[in-house]
């Protein structure tokens, strides 16, 4: 009786065994209804988030991502666009869908949101697999920001410091060079890896900003995730995830990143986009409540590693609709931020650029990174250029006499040098000393940041001694 079980016992541990290599198979479901972006499909028992792939009639696949679901309807977005989608098309769960390829060979790489290249070089071969969204790290395990990085623009690097680390927002309207300030940090900065994420922009603005703006030499240390504004609103949320996990991925490797994204607005209006197809209801200004908790999941993924590590330095733009600075997406964004450069309309009117708004704009961390020194000499540059702009009409139309204010008078004296110290040509790097050194050259004596002042500063001083020749009496400096 022994000699006959054992070979049965032994067949039916090899039974047992192949069985529990076998997937555990999943339900499949079927298309029913597509209205707009959403796709309706019943028969599915999946967690929102998951891959399905909707096989066509003609074989071809769909890629899919369960949004939502409503007893036994289960709401789909499509990752990209799709046409000849029938009823009843067979819906198919997928395993292992978020596994990423990352590497160094991603450097000089232009991908889309799914990982994927658009740059015509061939598939990118990284050995190393990583999830599309990691563990988060314990507020408690983060490394401070205790260290400057220079970005190589004169005006951030003096007066708002930025520090390894830190998550800053580029609030801006259209057309005053937002996208020209990104491609010289990305090209002067000393950050190991800069990651740039193209969300929502225009097809043509993709490839200028890449052959043009951010150039060879930016390139070869950077990953670029374009996702138009033509893709579907999935692929752009997926983009804006994709190069936050790069960017991760290298922090997590000791590498100091910066992370350059275009824009934190449009990664909202795709999250709006599948929010309200699915049947949310809208809050503010048409954003429903997801939109707001989205951003923070998205910013907050930037910062410092733990201690030791890496950093991410991330800089966000956000689109203000009119120059409105109260927009719903601009004010969420400026609260969970470590700081805001504003752009402004009326300096790039003036051909300075880049046309930072030095008053509206502030950097939080710079206090606690920057020596006594160079927090006092931003700050009077700060109060001078602010004393010039509140008696600008006074000074223009000759009502005010040089004399009455020190404070005025050396702001009349140095505004010029002010403005030229805010402007810097494109190919023009600024290094951190540098840009230091001329802060307190342009703040203590007023001297030009360049070796020969430009003939419109010297016009501009003719007009106002002409203006003070013509006033007729003394007014005091608060007088309007």
């Amino acid at each position: 009786m022994t000699k006959l079980a054992a070979p049965l016992l032994k067949r039916l541990s090899r039974y047992q065994h192949y069985e529990a290599l076998e997937q555990v198979p999943h339900a499949q479901g079927r298309l029913t209804r597509m209205v707009g972006l959403t796709l309706e499909a019943v028969g599915l028992n999946v967690s929102v988030g998951r891959q399905c792939k909707v096989v066509l009639s003609s074989g071809r696949e769909v890629e899919a991502e369960v949004v939502g679901f409503d007893e036994d309807k289960t709401f789909l977005m499509p990752v990209q666009k799709v046409d000849g989608l029938q009823p009843g098309a067979r819906v198919v769960p997928v395993d292992a869908h978020k596994n990423l390829s990352m590497g160094e060979h991603l450097r000089g790489r232009i991908l889309n949101g799914v990982g994927q290249p658009l740059d015509g070089l061939g598939p990118v071969s990284c050995r190393a697999k990583v999830d599309l969204e990691p563990s988060t790290i314990n507020p408690l395990h983060r490394h401070p920001i205790d260290e400057t990085l220079d970005v190589g623009i004169r005006a951030i690097n003096s007066l708002l410091t930025v520090g390894k680390g830190q998550r800053i927002g580029l609030f801006a309207g259209s057309g005053v060079g937002k996208s020209v300030l990104l491609g010289m940090m990305t090209r002067f900065t000393t950050a190991d890896v800069v990651v740039v994420g193209l969300i929502g922009e225009r097809g043509r603005e993709v490839k200028e900003f890449v052959d043009h703006i951010l150039g060879p030499q930016g390139l070869k240390k950077s990953v670029v995730v374009a996702a138009p504004a033509d893709d579907a609103p999935l692929m752009r949320l997926r983009a804006s995830q994709l190069a936050t996990r790069i960017a991760e991925y290298f922090r997590d490797q000791g590498k100091n990143v910066l992370l350059l994204m275009d824009s934190l607005t449009r990664f909202a209006q795709a999250q709006r986009e599948i929010s309200l197809a699915i049947g949310e209801p809208p809050a503010t200004k048409g954003y429903p409540p997801s939109v707001f908790a989205k951003i923070p999941d998205l910013v907050e993924r930037a910062g410092n590693g733990d201690k030791g590590g890496g950093s991410i330095t991330a800089f966000y733009t956000v689109l203000t609709e009119g120059d409105d600075l109260q927009d719903p997406i601009a004010d969420a964004s400026r609260a969970i931020l470590d700081g805001h450069i504003v752009l402004s309309r009326q300096l790039a009117e003036q051909g300075i650029y880049p046309a930072i708004d030095i008053e509206a704009s502030i950097s939080r961390v710079m206090p606690n990174i920057v020596d006594a020194n160079h927090l006092a000499a931003a700050q009077r540059f700060k109060q001078l250029l602010a004393r010039y702009r509140e008696n600008k009409d006074l000074i223009a139309i000759g009502a005010y006499a040089r004399g009455s204010d020190p404070q005025i008078d050396a702001a009349i004296e140095r505004f010029p040098h002010l403005q030229q110290f805010i402007g810097q040509k494109i190919g023009e790097p600024a290094p951190y000393p540098q840009s230091l050194a001329q802060l307190f050259t342009v703040v203590q004596s007023g001297a030009a940041t360049t070796p020969a002042a430009s003939a419109e500063q010297t016009q501009q001083g003719g007009t106002l001694k002409t203006a003070q020749s013509r006033q007729q009496r003394p007014l005091s400096a608060n007088r309007r």
